[in-house]
């Protein structure tokens, strides 16, 4: 992975460049928060989450920042083992990263996304220390824009560093939500 920037009150981690945009994610889990507001199911299209990082999160930089934040189409593709309904394609700012881009970004794991294999929900291979981030002092899980197991799930990456394709519920338990590390594209050069 590349290198780490500061871009509003936020360390990013830069995932790919193109010209002169980067794909970045937070270092870390930067609040906990449930997916949708109702045990339902629920696509990113239409969660709560997504409208709350696409209105109130963005709302906090300043409108220089704003400016350099590129709307993109995101791609919400079925879970690839379950066969879940990832729902339609978005128009985001902000966003949280897809079980593709997750696997692709934090060491190659596309080929165990694609084979169960023996493996039982969960992607567990030598780039989970990669997908490890931290909530304070903590290591904690992370949600994924992709659904889960069924409509009322989202995947995830577990405190271990595991992507787990079964994924945690909507809303309700536990308690604390699911960590938020959202992804954005960044223009580098804002002249």
């Amino acid at each position: 992975m590349g290198a780490s920037i500061g871009f509003g009150n936020y360390r990013w981690r830069v995932l790919e460049r193109r010209g002169d945009r980067a794909l970045v994610i937070t270092e870390e889990v930067i609040e906990l928060r449930w997916y949708h507001d109702a045990f339902v199911p629920i696509t990113w299209a239409d969660c709560a989450l997504r409208k709350y990082l696409n209105g109130e999160l963005v709302a906090r930089f300043t409108a220089r920042e704003r400016s350099r934040i590129v709307t993109v189409t995101n791609e919400n593709r079925d879970n690839p083992w379950f066969g879940t309904d990832g729902g339609a394609d978005t128009r985001d700012r902000i966003f949280l990263l897809s079980l593709d881009e997750v696997c692709k970004y934090f060491g190659d794991s596309t080929a165990k996304l694609e084979n169960k294999g023996s493996q039982r929900w969960r992607i567990d291979d030598r780039n989970n220390q990669r997908r490890r981030a931290r909530y304070g002092r903590d290591d904690h899980s992370w949600r994924l824009r992709s659904p889960g197991y069924y409509a009322r799930t989202s995947a995830s990456v577990t405190a271990e560093g595991h992507v787990y394709l079964r994924g945690n519920g909507v809303f309700g338990r536990p308690r604390d939500g699911g960590g938020i590390r959202p992804a954005l594209w960044l223009k580098l050069d804002d002249r």
